[in-house]
């Protein structure tokens, strides 16, 4: 998963990633206290690279810094990959 591009962000960042292998994919947003405020991404996908947009359109934000978390299960081998990177909102 690569770091959200631009970081900080205002009004949408973008999110890339790329998978070796077919897997099930979660991509959540979390604020600084560690809730969830929003997932964008809960599906089997195929191997390849993807995208994925996240704004405060769909959820109200304050400015500040949150969390963003990928979890990868291999559908083969059931290996588990998690990586959670931070970005910066900015109004």
């Amino acid at each position: 998963m690569s770091q959200n591009y631009p970081n900080p962000f205002n009004p949408s960042t973008k999110i890339n990633y790329n998978l070796p292998s077919d897997s099930k994919i979660t991509i959540d947003i979390y604020n600084i206290n560690g809730q969830r405020i929003k997932q964008l991404v809960n599906e089997e996908q195929s191997a390849g690279y993807y995208s994925v947009e996240f704004g405060p359109s769909s959820v109200k934000l304050a400015s500040g810094i949150y969390i963003y978390s990928i979890t990868a299960i291999d559908k083969e081998s059931g290996k588990i990959f998690l990586l959670t990177k931070k970005m910066l909102f900015l109004k």
